[in-house]
């Protein structure tokens, strides 16, 4: 509980925000056979989940253009190769998300959250569409009151819209709260909003460790902040 409210200066937060891939989940293995299936109707080769894994964590538009140029730097693939190839990911990872599991300690931290009274939310860059029936398949539906999806606003993380509609819903200030995630996208995000963030070793940020980003506090498990 110390590490709770240390990260605030010794009070515990009012609310806590939270990424979902790379931070709650591991999909990883789901979002990339979308993605080598994607590219197989393409007649493209597959890119393998190493690859996907350094991929993610910009929303699907993104991901699909990296797997598109098989490469980070994505700026010579058209919008339209980008749109017909979207529309086969959606509708491929659409069909379900038998793969993806929740990290260590990503329920319990939940749990002990809503235990303790504090408002949780979820700000992911993942597509609206997919959000609720991932949640229900991994128990973490309850202990959202508010979700962020990568398409609910124009724009998405690192810029701090969700964070700042969020905050604003709950009625809290920057000093109360907390944001939680796994890449840089997410501790600039936060930033941004003039937010704490912790971050995860485990997640995805790229190959790149997250503590290079200058988070608030850098975990290898959720339950840490309860020590």
């Amino acid at each position: 509980m110390k590490t709770l409210a240390g990260v605030l200066g010794g009070q515990l937060p009012k609310l806590v925000m939270f990424d979902l891939d790379g931070t709650l989940i591991d999909s990883v293995p789901d979002l990339a056979v979308a993605t080598d299936q994607m590219l197989l109707q393409l007649g493209r080769a597959p890119a393998g989940m190493d690859k996907v894994r350094n991929w993610v964590g910009n929303g699907a538009p993104v991901l699909v253009r990296r797997a598109l140029a098989d490469d980070f730097d994505h700026q010579a693939i058209s919008a339209e190769q980008e749109a017909e190839a979207l529309a086969i990911f959606m509708q491929v990872y659409g069909v379900g998300e038998s793969l993806t599991t929740l990290y260590p300690g990503a329920l319990d931290t939940l749990q002990s959250l809503h235990l303790l009274g504090i408002k949780i939310a979820l700000v992911t860059n993942k597509p609206e569409k997919f959000i609720p029936q991932l949640l229900a398949d991994t128990q973490m539906a309850e202990f959202f009151e508010w979700i962020v999806g990568g398409d609910t606003f124009a724009q998405k993380k690192p810029d701090p819209s969700g964070l700042l509609w969020v905050m604003q819903q709950a009625g809290v200030t920057a000093e109360q709260c907390l944001f939680v995630g796994d890449s840089r996208n997410d501790v600039q995000a936060a930033h941004a909003a003039n937010v704490a963030c912790v971050a995860v070793t485990y997640g995805y940020n790229y190959g790149e460790p997250i503590s290079a980003d200058k988070p608030a506090l850098v975990v290898d498990d959720l339950r840490e902040l309860f020590l």
